[in-house]
């Protein structure tokens, strides 16, 4: 049958199964819904469903609920493509579920991943996971590596020693803030041996030498940064739970809470709190930025060469 000749559904699904072994789609990616298909290719909605269903009755996509059509998991083999070494399969495999991990978890927090949660997002087995992370804990490593790794620190970096400090503290507390989980996963007594988590200490160090520091000064400033910016954002991901689950952000609950609030501090139990009350507003980033600039200040008292 000519592609002229060919029903529509079957021309739509030739189209699609076309892109699929060129790996223009790969899997794991979404492939056009049925209205996406209706507006492309100026079909009806049941000519779309049975485009669909032809691909998934071969095994190229399959529907998740909630996310709509993906691409199925097939062997690179039948794809047309150059066979892939097994480290190159396992690489791929591990990005694709570390992706999907950390998806999860910034939309519903670290708790709601679990092996079996992440197997059905994926379309896959629990146990066909384990064959590319070891444990759980494996996986929040990789996780935490791939979020620290979002954001690169400059190749040329500020040249005064606090504006680099400064500037790595941000990128930090933005990787929080996008991933609210992150901090919780990570602990200074047993940390996280991340590459891109420690080249964070690594510029910290680097941006300290050569100031009369010495190694012990040097590494327990680095350490302390991170430890400091890491304790601020441990919050995030129970105000982020609270906010999900109750629909209520955590402005308009300080909101609801002035009346308690005053009726604390009103009645003169507390003078110096509601002194000091009228004159401050607290957020996250402006205790972040007092206590970074104590901090840094603190340090700057500790060096005894002027930087170049």
């Amino acid at each position: 049958m000519t592609e002229r000749t060919q029903a529509p559904y079957a021309r739509i699904a030739a189209e699609l199964r076309g892109r699929i072994e060129r790996g223009e789609l790969r899997p794991g990616d979404r492939v056009p819904s049925t209205r996406a298909i209706t507006q492309r290719w100026g079909v009806a909605m049941a000519t779309a469903s049975k485009a669909l269903a032809t691909l998934g009755q071969e095994g190229l996509v399959r529907a998740v609920p909630g996310v709509g059509t993906l691409v199925a998991a097939r062997p690179a083999t039948s794809l047309g493509r150059r066979p892939a070494t097994a480290a190159e399969d396992d690489s791929a495999q591990r990005g694709r579920i570390v992706r999907a991990a950390v998806a999860i978890a910034d939309a519903e927090g670290l708790t709601a991943l679990t092996m079996r949660r992440l197997a059905a997002e994926l379309g896959v087995s629990a146990m066909s996971l384990y064959r590319h992370v070891s444990t759980k804990e494996q996986l929040v490593a990789l996780m935490a590596d791939a979020a620290f790794g979002e954001h690169a620190l400059p190749e040329w970096p500020p040249p005064h020693w606090r504006e680099r400090l400064e500037l790595s503290a941000a990128l930090q507390w933005r990787l929080y803030r996008a991933h609210p989980w992150l901090a919780g996963a990570m602990n200074l007594n047993r940390p996280l041996l991340i590459p891109n988590g420690i080249r964070h200490i690594d510029w910290a160090l680097a941006a300290l030498a050569g100031l009369g520091l010495d190694d012990h000064t040097r590494m327990h400033a680095a350490v302390t940064l991170f430890g400091y910016v890491r304790g601020h954002a441990v919050d995030l991901e129970p105000e982020s739970d609270a906010a999900r689950t109750s629909g209520v952000s955590g402005q308009e609950w300080m909101r609801a809470q002035e009346t308690r609030l005053a009726a604390l501090v009103d009645g003169g139990a507390f003078p110096a709190f509601a002194e000091a009350r009228a004159d401050s507003a607290l957020t996250p980033e402006s205790l972040l930025q007092y206590g970074l600039t104590a901090l840094l200040d603190g340090l700057a008292l500790r060096i005894t060469t002027p930087p170049n």
